[in-house]
Protein backbone atom coordinates (compact mmCIF):
# COMPACT_ATOMS: atom_id res chain seq x y z
CA UNK A 1 0.00 0.00 0.00
CA UNK A 2 2.63 2.02 1.15
CA UNK A 3 4.03 1.74 -2.28
CA UNK A 4 1.25 2.53 -4.19
CA UNK A 5 1.02 6.10 -2.30
CA UNK A 6 4.48 6.59 -3.10
CA UNK A 7 4.18 5.94 -7.33
CA UNK A 8 1.02 8.07 -7.19
CA UNK A 9 2.87 11.04 -5.72
CA UNK A 10 5.43 10.58 -8.45
CA UNK A 11 3.06 9.91 -11.10
CA UNK A 12 1.45 13.30 -10.14
CA UNK A 13 4.46 14.67 -9.94
CA UNK A 14 5.65 13.66 -13.50
CA UNK A 15 1.92 14.96 -14.66
CA UNK A 16 2.11 18.39 -13.75
CA UNK A 17 5.57 18.92 -14.62
CA UNK A 18 4.80 17.70 -18.23
CA UNK A 19 2.01 20.36 -17.69
CA UNK A 20 3.66 23.34 -17.24
CA UNK A 21 6.45 22.59 -19.47
CA UNK A 22 3.79 22.91 -22.16
CA UNK A 23 2.86 25.85 -21.60
CA UNK A 24 5.91 27.51 -21.07
CA UNK A 25 6.82 26.47 -24.47
CA UNK A 26 3.55 27.32 -25.93
CA UNK A 27 4.45 31.23 -24.25
CA UNK A 28 7.88 30.94 -25.73
CA UNK A 29 6.29 30.00 -29.31
CA UNK A 30 4.03 32.69 -28.93
CA UNK A 31 6.87 34.97 -28.44
CA UNK A 32 9.30 34.01 -30.86
CA UNK A 33 6.69 33.90 -33.61
CA UNK A 34 6.09 37.87 -32.42
CA UNK A 35 9.74 38.57 -32.56
CA UNK A 36 9.92 36.74 -35.86
CA UNK A 37 7.14 39.19 -37.03
CA UNK A 38 7.99 42.20 -35.74
CA UNK A 39 12.03 41.48 -36.94
CA UNK A 40 10.37 40.57 -40.90
CA UNK A 41 8.62 44.25 -40.20
CA UNK A 42 11.18 46.02 -39.55
CA UNK A 43 13.68 44.50 -42.18
CA UNK A 44 10.50 45.57 -44.97
CA UNK A 45 11.14 49.15 -43.02
CA UNK A 46 14.85 49.18 -43.44
CA UNK A 47 14.27 48.06 -47.27
CA UNK A 48 11.75 51.07 -47.67
CA UNK A 49 14.15 53.79 -45.86
CA UNK A 50 17.03 52.07 -48.06
CA UNK A 51 15.15 52.56 -51.11
CA UNK A 52 14.22 56.23 -50.17
CA UNK A 53 17.55 56.79 -49.03
CA UNK A 54 19.11 55.60 -52.31
CA UNK A 55 16.25 58.04 -54.20
CA UNK A 56 17.47 60.82 -52.19
CA UNK A 57 21.12 60.96 -52.61
CA UNK A 58 21.11 60.30 -56.08
CA UNK A 59 19.36 63.60 -56.61
CA UNK A 60 21.90 65.41 -54.27
CA UNK A 61 24.12 64.21 -56.91
CA UNK A 62 22.42 64.87 -59.82
CA UNK A 63 21.73 68.38 -58.42
CA UNK A 64 25.38 68.74 -57.11
CA UNK A 65 26.61 67.94 -60.88
CA UNK A 66 24.43 70.51 -62.18
CA UNK A 67 25.87 72.80 -59.87
CA UNK A 68 28.91 72.03 -60.60
CA UNK A 69 28.15 72.16 -64.21
CA UNK A 70 26.85 75.85 -63.69
CA UNK A 71 29.31 76.85 -61.54
CA UNK A 72 31.84 76.02 -64.49
CA UNK A 73 30.50 77.57 -67.16
CA UNK A 74 30.16 80.91 -64.69
CA UNK A 75 33.10 80.74 -64.23
CA UNK A 76 34.15 81.11 -67.42
CA UNK A 77 32.43 84.09 -68.09
CA UNK A 78 33.13 85.97 -64.75
CA UNK A 79 36.07 86.42 -62.87
CA UNK A 80 35.74 87.46 -59.21
CA UNK A 81 36.78 90.37 -56.21
CA UNK A 82 36.74 88.48 -52.86
CA UNK A 83 33.68 85.75 -53.39
CA UNK A 84 31.51 88.37 -55.57
CA UNK A 85 31.49 87.74 -59.65
CA UNK A 86 32.16 91.40 -60.66
CA UNK A 87 33.72 91.45 -64.18
CA UNK A 88 32.41 89.55 -67.34
CA UNK A 89 34.62 87.92 -69.92
CA UNK A 90 33.56 91.14 -72.06
CA UNK A 91 34.35 93.19 -69.40
CA UNK A 92 37.68 91.63 -68.99
CA UNK A 93 38.43 92.37 -72.96
CA UNK A 94 37.93 96.28 -72.34
CA UNK A 95 39.68 96.17 -69.34
CA UNK A 96 42.82 94.50 -70.79
CA UNK A 97 42.30 96.95 -73.77
CA UNK A 98 41.97 100.28 -71.32
CA UNK A 99 45.25 99.07 -69.16
CA UNK A 100 46.82 98.81 -72.80
CA UNK A 101 47.49 103.33 -72.11
CA UNK A 102 47.88 102.99 -68.35
CA UNK A 103 51.59 104.14 -67.36
CA UNK A 104 53.81 100.69 -67.45
CA UNK A 105 55.15 101.19 -64.07
CA UNK A 106 51.89 101.54 -62.51
CA UNK A 107 50.60 98.34 -64.34
CA UNK A 108 53.55 96.99 -62.70
CA UNK A 109 52.24 97.23 -59.74
CA UNK A 110 49.10 95.81 -60.16
CA UNK A 111 49.50 92.65 -57.96
CA UNK A 112 45.85 91.37 -58.16
CA UNK A 113 42.57 91.72 -60.26
CA UNK A 114 41.50 94.61 -57.87
CA UNK A 115 43.95 96.28 -58.56
CA UNK A 116 44.13 96.20 -62.25
CA UNK A 117 40.24 97.25 -62.03
CA UNK A 118 41.35 99.93 -60.33
CA UNK A 119 43.75 100.99 -62.49
CA UNK A 120 41.45 100.39 -65.95
CA UNK A 121 38.28 102.40 -64.17
CA UNK A 122 40.57 105.38 -62.72
CA UNK A 123 42.27 105.96 -66.10
CA UNK A 124 38.86 105.84 -67.64
CA UNK A 125 37.29 108.19 -65.71
CA UNK A 126 40.34 110.53 -65.35
CA UNK A 127 40.50 110.23 -69.75
CA UNK A 128 36.66 110.82 -69.65
CA UNK A 129 37.15 114.35 -66.89
CA UNK A 130 40.08 115.52 -68.29
CA UNK A 131 38.21 115.99 -72.22
CA UNK A 132 37.90 119.60 -73.35
CA UNK A 133 40.49 120.60 -71.19
CA UNK A 134 43.58 122.11 -72.86
CA UNK A 135 47.06 122.30 -71.77
CA UNK A 136 50.11 120.21 -70.90
CA UNK A 137 49.62 120.10 -67.05
CA UNK A 138 46.29 118.15 -66.25
CA UNK A 139 48.00 115.53 -64.86
CA UNK A 140 48.12 117.53 -61.72
CA UNK A 141 44.97 119.04 -62.15
CA UNK A 142 42.87 116.17 -62.32
CA UNK A 143 43.52 113.29 -60.41
CA UNK A 144 41.58 109.74 -59.78
CA UNK A 145 42.50 106.94 -56.50
CA UNK A 146 40.63 104.22 -56.10
CA UNK A 147 40.57 102.73 -52.77
CA UNK A 148 37.87 99.67 -51.79
CA UNK A 149 35.35 100.61 -53.86
CA UNK A 150 35.15 104.62 -53.10
CA UNK A 151 36.47 106.66 -56.30
CA UNK A 152 37.91 109.64 -55.14
CA UNK A 153 38.57 112.43 -57.61
CA UNK A 154 41.08 115.50 -56.61
CA UNK A 155 40.54 118.70 -58.96
CA UNK A 156 42.43 121.55 -58.38
CA UNK A 157 41.15 124.87 -57.74
CA UNK A 158 42.31 126.42 -60.64
CA UNK A 159 39.66 124.67 -62.98
CA UNK A 160 37.12 125.71 -60.50
CA UNK A 161 37.21 129.00 -59.11
CA UNK A 162 39.57 131.71 -59.53
CA UNK A 163 41.78 132.57 -56.49
CA UNK A 164 40.63 133.16 -53.05
CA UNK A 165 36.91 133.35 -54.23
CA UNK A 166 34.48 130.08 -53.85
CA UNK A 167 32.43 131.49 -57.00
CA UNK A 168 32.63 128.43 -59.51
CA UNK A 169 34.33 129.66 -63.06
CA UNK A 170 32.91 128.86 -66.10
CA UNK A 171 35.74 126.89 -67.71
CA UNK A 172 34.46 124.05 -64.47
CA UNK A 173 31.26 123.47 -67.07
CA UNK A 174 32.46 120.99 -68.85
CA UNK A 175 34.38 118.91 -65.78
CA UNK A 176 30.97 119.18 -63.63
CA UNK A 177 28.75 118.03 -66.49
CA UNK A 178 30.98 115.45 -66.67
CA UNK A 179 31.10 114.43 -62.85
CA UNK A 180 27.34 114.87 -63.07
CA UNK A 181 26.77 112.69 -65.43
CA UNK A 182 28.53 110.00 -63.23
CA UNK A 183 26.89 110.81 -60.00
CA UNK A 184 23.45 110.23 -61.67
CA UNK A 185 24.62 106.68 -63.44
CA UNK A 186 24.08 105.23 -59.66
CA UNK A 187 20.89 106.39 -57.68
CA UNK A 188 21.88 105.05 -54.80
CA UNK A 189 24.84 106.30 -53.64
CA UNK A 190 26.02 109.55 -51.64
CA UNK A 191 28.73 111.64 -52.76
CA UNK A 192 30.74 113.75 -50.39
CA UNK A 193 32.40 117.21 -51.70
CA UNK A 194 35.81 118.02 -49.84
CA UNK A 195 37.15 121.33 -50.18
CA UNK A 196 40.39 121.96 -48.99
CA UNK A 197 43.05 125.32 -49.11
CA UNK A 198 46.80 125.77 -48.56
CA UNK A 199 47.93 127.20 -44.81
CA UNK A 200 47.68 131.35 -46.33
CA UNK A 201 45.43 133.19 -44.35
CA UNK A 202 42.73 135.03 -45.91
CA UNK A 203 43.19 138.66 -45.82
CA UNK A 204 41.77 140.81 -43.36
CA UNK A 205 38.42 142.76 -44.37
CA UNK A 206 37.68 140.18 -46.96
CA UNK A 207 34.12 138.82 -47.35
CA UNK A 208 35.45 135.08 -46.46
CA UNK A 209 36.51 134.73 -42.84
CA UNK A 210 39.02 132.07 -42.74
CA UNK A 211 40.39 129.09 -44.74
CA UNK A 212 37.17 126.81 -42.79
CA UNK A 213 35.01 129.43 -44.28
CA UNK A 214 36.63 129.37 -47.67
CA UNK A 215 36.88 125.49 -48.15
CA UNK A 216 33.32 125.10 -47.05
CA UNK A 217 31.93 128.07 -49.36
CA UNK A 218 33.33 125.74 -51.98
CA UNK A 219 32.33 122.49 -51.10
CA UNK A 220 28.56 124.02 -50.74
CA UNK A 221 29.06 126.08 -54.32
CA UNK A 222 30.26 122.60 -56.21
CA UNK A 223 27.27 121.21 -54.65
CA UNK A 224 24.64 123.86 -55.81
CA UNK A 225 26.12 123.86 -59.47
CA UNK A 226 25.52 120.08 -59.65
CA UNK A 227 21.94 120.08 -58.22
CA UNK A 228 20.89 123.45 -59.79
CA UNK A 229 22.54 123.23 -63.38
CA UNK A 230 23.32 119.41 -64.03
CA UNK A 231 20.34 117.66 -61.81
CA UNK A 232 22.18 115.76 -59.61
CA UNK A 233 19.49 115.11 -56.32
CA UNK A 234 20.29 117.34 -53.47
CA UNK A 235 19.71 114.59 -50.73
CA UNK A 236 23.16 112.65 -52.20
CA UNK A 237 25.66 115.39 -51.46
CA UNK A 238 27.12 116.12 -48.70
CA UNK A 239 29.31 118.94 -48.50
CA UNK A 240 32.59 119.10 -46.23
CA UNK A 241 34.85 121.86 -45.05
CA UNK A 242 38.80 121.03 -44.32
CA UNK A 243 40.56 123.96 -44.25
CA UNK A 244 44.40 123.74 -44.25
CA UNK A 245 44.52 120.85 -42.47
CA UNK A 246 44.61 117.48 -44.62
CA UNK A 247 47.35 118.80 -46.95
CA UNK A 248 48.66 116.43 -49.23
CA UNK A 249 52.47 118.14 -49.29
CA UNK A 250 54.01 120.53 -46.55
CA UNK A 251 52.97 123.97 -47.61
CA UNK A 252 56.50 124.90 -48.46
CA UNK A 253 56.75 126.49 -51.48
CA UNK A 254 54.38 127.77 -54.27
CA UNK A 255 54.00 124.59 -56.56
CA UNK A 256 53.26 122.69 -53.34
CA UNK A 257 50.42 125.56 -52.13
CA UNK A 258 48.60 125.01 -55.30
CA UNK A 259 48.73 120.92 -55.10
CA UNK A 260 46.93 121.57 -51.44
CA UNK A 261 44.10 123.92 -52.89
CA UNK A 262 41.90 121.28 -54.34
CA UNK A 263 38.39 119.62 -54.39
CA UNK A 264 38.02 116.12 -53.69
CA UNK A 265 35.06 114.35 -54.72
CA UNK A 266 34.18 111.01 -53.05
CA UNK A 267 31.82 108.76 -54.75
CA UNK A 268 30.75 104.87 -54.70
CA UNK A 269 31.22 103.69 -58.48
CA UNK A 270 29.23 101.86 -60.50
CA UNK A 271 31.71 99.65 -61.89
CA UNK A 272 28.56 98.60 -65.20
CA UNK A 273 29.01 102.16 -65.88
CA UNK A 274 32.54 102.99 -65.80
CA UNK A 275 33.46 99.92 -67.73
CA UNK A 276 30.86 101.39 -70.14
CA UNK A 277 33.65 104.28 -70.43
CA UNK A 278 36.06 101.89 -71.24
CA UNK A 279 34.03 100.17 -74.03
CA UNK A 280 33.97 103.94 -75.69
CA UNK A 281 37.58 103.92 -76.35
CA UNK A 282 38.29 103.54 -79.77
Amino acid sequence: MKKVMVLSALSIGILATSCVSKKKYVQLQNEYDNTRSTLTKTQVEKEELQAKYNSIQNRVEAYNTKINSLKDESDAKFETVGDVAVISENQKKQMRKTLQNVDPQKLANAKTLQDSINLAVGYSLTKSMRENFDGNDEDEDIDVNIDETVVMISVSDKLLFNSGSYRVSNKANSLLERLAAVINSEPAIEVMIEGHTDDRTVKQGSYIKDNWDLSTERATAIIRKLADDYNVAPEKMIAAGRSSYKPLVANDSNENRAANRRTRILILPNLDKFFALMSKEG
